[in-house]
């Protein structure tokens, strides 16, 4: 059972933001914007490779209401989700990362080296 999946089942504590039947919502223990919250589905999907158009319907319905819940649907957010190793994925429990709270700037690369790839 992986670290997700644990937040789902109670059995590790969280900060929840927003839930209902099928998606969790709880701050992330390491945020990287003043509102950084974690979206996940209660069944456990791999990555979004693996996540059906259904799913995603439903889950970008509930990203909706975390950003309305948490007043940040007007300012403006970001969400974004990491696939596989090269992704940056860190935990294998399909998840969107949503940030906001401020103006964000556009340094997710600054640990990579471009250099030779383009």
């Amino acid at each position: 059972m992986c670290l997700f999946c644990k937040i789902v089942n109670k059995e590790i504590p969280s900060n929840i933001i927003l839930e209902d039947d099928n998606f969790i919502a709880f701050h992330d223990i390491n945020p990287k914007a003043p509102l950084h919250i974690l979206a996940i589905p209660k069944v456990h999907v791999d990555s979004f490779n693996d996540v059906s158009g259904e799913m995603m319907s439903n889950m970008t319905k509930f990203i909706q209401k975390i950003a309305q819940e948490v007043k940040i649907e007007e300012s403006g957010y970001r969400v974004i989700t990491n696939i596989g190793d090269n992704g940056g994925q860190e935990v294998k429990h399909l998840h969107f990362h949503v940030l906001g709270g401020a103006r964000l700037k556009w340094g997710h690369f600054s640990d990579a080296d471009p250099q030779g790839h383009f």
